[in-house]
């Protein structure tokens, strides 16, 4: 490992906690802005899914690549370029003048996020080798990027209460700049000089993508496309022909970015599957939680913002708690439990939303529980993907663990927008299926699935239909949502216990970080 003279430490920890936060930012900031979009660059709920998903899509393109990249040219010039980058691209999104601009920025700026928050984590294992003063730097960061993507929806809402929604993203740029006279300051330039031998899994990089990009364009245009027409059909043999390649890949690369046989590890597996099972619930909703605030309970944009608190805030404190439980019942235990508390929290969710005409209080219980379950679970499956695997795979298993987690969340992202499309549909077939044909109800669907109550009263011009009439139809359409999100936990949560089985787990990260327990 060769590296340059130690610069300040405090500084470097002060740039690598940066870039966490702004990354975080830019994931739970936005979705409380869609509505706004909606209405400012008339954006229909398809573009809305889009420039969510373009973000984490983005990111799953470049995790592999970015670790290879810095260890051969030197992580503090990649981190350094990649702040750079996020900087230009937030400017890009800030800038857009229309939906496709800012769909466009939006991949851009996932690109250059996840090489940001990839080199920081590098960085932050090399700037701090030492046991306790590397404790120290984990937990700070550990802090710091949880109240990017906790206080997020907060700083969204007070963005947008005091400017508009440009400065969301327009507010990186000179924290970007920040950024890079902290790095220059305090990053000491370290890179591998093994890692020009090592072969960039290209192949593995771009037939990932195109399964992931063709599945998730699939669940969301499916339905507008017509699921036996010839574009879904291709989009259909994209994704399976993108996964097929991908597998296969994998198997003969020397360096695969996913190295399959890492599932025989049962603690892995089970990680893994905790790791999926918070985004096939909790992250994914957090996207349509601020539309359900606003459209189904008419919330303002503050009030949305405050109510996300409930929501996001209980992660932020549980982490120590979760580290003591892991000690004291280990992973097998834990990280089921914590996928059990978010299904759970997810149903009372659905039970509180049939009560919405005793206030909006009452989908918040269920939000708090949410909240706990994914305290509950994060941090253990994140220590048990490196912790199960040899030392000399925590790095692999770690790019598979954030990948996981990326490619759920954007499938997820579609699959929810499907389910709430469906469910606001079947209840305006219920009320409104003489009055409007097929296709108009569809449309008056997605309008409203975007939050756009407002406007889908103003066009659909029916004086017998009332506001409330929508707004029922909205609420059904996220309690189909909700039961979606609480069966997903809790599904994932069962096969995770059944993929830990019966002995104990091998979780020592303080003790034994490298044993595998192979099986």
């Amino acid at each position: 490992m060769s590296s340059s003279a130690p610069r300040h430490p405090t500084l470097a920890l002060a740039a690598i906690c940066l870039a966490a936060l702004m990354f975080g930012l830019e994931i739970s900031s936005v979705p409380i802005i869609l509505p706004v979009l909606e209405a400012r660059l008339h954006a229909g709920f398809q573009d809305l899914q889009w420039i969510m998903n373009a973000y984490t899509i983005a990111c799953t393109t470049v995790l592999m690549a970015t670790g290879t990249l810095a260890d051969r040219y030197g992580r503090r010039r990649v981190f350094a370029l990649t702040v750079l980058a996020f900087g230009i691209a937030s400017l890009l999104c800030g800038l857009a003048p229309s939906t496709a601009v800012l769909i466009a920025g939006r991949f851009l700026q996932g690109m250059a996020g996840g090489a940001m928050f990839i080199c920081s984590i590098a960085i932050l294992s090399h700037q701090f080798p030492d046991g306790r003063a590397r404790g120290r730097a984990f937990a700070i960061w550990g802090v710091v990027a949880g109240i990017g993507l906790g206080f997020g929806p907060v700083v969204g809402g007070a963005i947008i209460a005091l400017a508009s929604w440009h400065w969301v993203f327009l507010v990186h740029a000179p924290l970007s700049l920040l950024g890079l006279a902290l790095i220059m300051a305090g990053v000491a330039e370290s890179r591998d000089p093994l890692a020009s031998q090592q072969k960039l899994d290209l192949a593995g990089i771009v037939t990932l993508t195109i399964a992931v990009l063709g599945l998730t364009s699939l669940i969301t245009q499916g339905d507008s496309l017509g699921w036996t027409s010839p574009a879904a059909l291709g989009l259909m043999a994209a994704t399976a022909a993108g996964l097929a390649a991908f597998v296969a890949v994998e198997r003969f690369h020397p360096h695969p970015m996913f190295d399959f046989s890492v599932f025989r590890i049962r603690d892995f597996s089970g990680a893994i599957l905790g790791c999926i099972g918070m985004n096939c619930s909790y992250w994914p909703f957090m996207i349509y939680l601020p539309l359900y605030f606003s459209a189904g309970l008419g919330y303002g944009t503050t009030a949305t913002g405050l109510a996300l608190l409930v929501y996001t805030v209980p992660f932020l404190v549980m982490p120590p708690i979760a580290q003591w439980l892991l000690l004291r019942y280990q992973a097998r235990f834990v990280i089921p439990a914590g996928l059990f508390l978010i299904g759970l929290g997810f149903m009372a969710m659905k039970w509180g939303s049939g009560l919405a005409h005793l206030g909006g209080w009452t989908v918040l219980p269920g939000a708090l529980v949410a909240g706990i379950g994914l305290g509950l679970t994060t941090t253990p499956a994140t220590n048990m993907t490196t912790a199960s695997v040899p030392a000399h795979r925590a790095g692999m298993a770690s790019g598979m663990d954030v990948s996981a987690r990326l490619i759920s969340l954007a499938i997820n992202i579609a699959v929810m927008g499907l389910v709430l499309v469906a469910g606001i549909l079947a209840a305006l077939r219920g009320s409104l299926g003489t009055v409007l044909d097929a296709a108009r109800l569809r449309a008056l669907a997605e309008q409203l699935a975007g939050g756009d109550v407002a406007g889908a009263q103003q066009v659909l011009a029916l004086p017998e239909v009332s506001g409330a009439v929508l707004q029922a139809a909205v609420t059904h359409g996220f309690g189909w949502v909700m039961l979606y999100g609480g069966l997903g936990a809790w599904l994932t949560a069962a096969l995770s216990f059944a993929v830990f089985g019966g002995r104990q787990a091998s979780f020592a990260r303080d003790a034994s970080p490298g044993v595998a327990g192979g099986r």
